[in-house]
């Protein structure tokens, strides 16, 4: 990006909600619905007449973000009708909220957070080209949060950690599946470029990302365009725009609107919300029903072991890994040494015969935490370590009875790896003679042949030692 130009980003973010039930009446929640409008009723079809309830748990799931994010929880809060018409808006209108939200204020990633409000998700458009287009009602009502950033996001990467945390937020408190793939979670960026410090530029919206990469490369992208229009000194046009994922670029929709075109005002068929009057609702239930959040998590593990930050990143990001590290790390009395050797045979030789983190599972922590404290001891070789876990995965058994059972335990025996290196080093004078005229790697020759004889199970710096005592004599 050109130097002189400061990019400013603020972001929208759309994520529906874990509840058995829609925002405003009993219908299922079900994203994996396959069978269109099966989940509808009149309520959420917009029938005259039907009068919404809220969901209290939506509410809840929005108020435990809030507080994990340090915002501000409203007391008052109300539900207000925002008006337009389009096809997958059967009522004409969408319940939302406008003036009084239910959490201000707030910071993820150093991003501060306006607001974060619940509204219905709309219906689902598939467009059959010539032929029209077919909307599945399903999804329309299903409870959605939306979180919007203030602008002060200033790259892309930036915008693009950020929302990968909060994807992680959500998972951590178990509000959302927040599948971008599936359109469980939506996000939309609102751009500008100026010249001037303090000063924003015609900002547009792209809309249509549903990967956190096509996040990052519409902002570079918009970026650009901006750029290039401003250089030839032509107007930008305040507009919302759609991402091609296939031209990787965007493209014009429509001009944008402004919150007085929706001609929003409070739904009359909604109670208003006093949520002090709700004890669940309370600053202090909702905290004392928070799990370990994500960067709480990351503090915990850089203090607590010999981990990477990118390691760390890893157990942070999926529950069956930390589980797993964490259980294994119990049996191991949590000693630091230990856990950074189950670290290493995790993360390279277990995970890649899982195939996935759901599956490692298949060895009980004991017996993989038995496994590290025989390493750990020069019980085992660090091949035959790898071999058991494979027999262990796929077979299960301990690893002292496989060991025992396939003759891997390793062996320190001075007098039994004499005998061998002796008769290795009688079969091949010539390397005897390459050593002793100087060729140091001769001798690594000797420790893999007992190696190969004793099918790993040899001591290799025992091997070593005895070695240069025979070759030395």
């Amino acid at each position: 990006m050109n130097s002189e130009y400061k990019l400013t980003v603020g972001l929208e973010i759309h994520a529906e909600l874990k509840t058995k039930t829609k925002m405003f009446c009993r219908c299922l929640n079900n994203p994996d619905e396959k069978e269109p409008n099966v989940n509808v009723c009149p309520i959420c079809m917009g029938h005259p007449g039907t009068l919404p309830f809220p969901n209290k748990e939506a509410i809840k799931h929005v108020l435990k973000v809030g507080v994990s994010v340090d915002g501000h929880l409203a007391d008052f809060s109300e539900f207000d009708r925002k008006n337009y018409f389009y096809p997958d808006i059967p009522k004409g209108y969408q319940i939302s909220q406008y003036k009084y939200p239910l959490v201000s204020g707030g910071k993820v990633k150093d991003v501060e957070l306006t607001r974060i409000h619940l509204e219905e998700d709309t219906a689902k458009s598939s467009h059959e080209g010539v032929d029209g287009s077919l909307v599945d009602f399903n999804r329309a009502g299903l409870p959605l949060m939306e979180l919007v950033t203030e602008p002060v996001i200033h790259s892309a990467k930036q915008a693009g950690d950020f929302a990968r945390e909060l994807q992680l937020l959500f998972r951590t408190l178990g509000i959302a599946e927040a599948n971008m793939e599936k359109g469980e979670m939506r996000v939309e960026a609102n751009i500008s470029v100026s010249k001037e410090e303090g000063k924003f530029g015609t900002k547009v919206e792209v809309k249509n990302l549903n990967s956190f990469r096509a996040v990052e490369r519409a902002i570079d992208f918009e970026v650009a365009r901006h750029i290039e229009l401003l250089e030839k000194e032509e107007k930008i046009v305040q507009e919302t725009r759609g991402w091609d994922e296939n031209k990787q670029s965007t493209f014009s929709q429509r001009q944008k609107e402004d919150s007085h075109d929706y001609r929003y005002f409070p739904d009359p068929d909604l109670p208003k919300l006093k949520l002090s009057e709700v004890p669940e609702f309370s600053h202090d239930a909702l905290k004392a029903d928070l799990p370990e959040l994500p960067w709480e998590k990351r503090t915990r593990l850089l203090s607590s072991f010999d981990l990477t930050e990118k390691e760390v990143e890893l157990f942070v990001e999926d529950a069956h890994l930390l589980f797993y590290l964490e259980g294994v790390a119990e049996k191991l009395s949590n000693d630091k040494a230990l856990v950074r050797l189950t670290t290493n045979y995790l993360l390279s030789d277990l995970v890649a015969l899982a195939g996935d983190f759901k599956n490692i599972g298949k060895i009980p922590p004991v017996n993989f935490a038995d496994l590290i404290t025989m390493l750990s001891k020069k019980e085992l070789s660090s091949r035959a370590g790898k071999d058991i876990l494979k027999i262990m995965f796929e077979e299960g058994g301990t690893p002292r009875e496989i060991a025992e059972k396939n003759d891997l335990l390793q062996k320190s025996d001075e007098g039994a790896i004499e005998a061998m290196l002796k008769a290795i080093i009688e079969a091949n004078p010539t390397v005897v003679a390459d050593y002793k005229s100087g060729k140091e790697s001769a001798l690594m020759f000797f420790v893999g042949q007992v190696m190969k004889v004793s099918k790993g199970s040899a001591n290799p710096e025992v091997v070593k030692n005895v070695a240069l005592k025979l070759l030395s004599s």
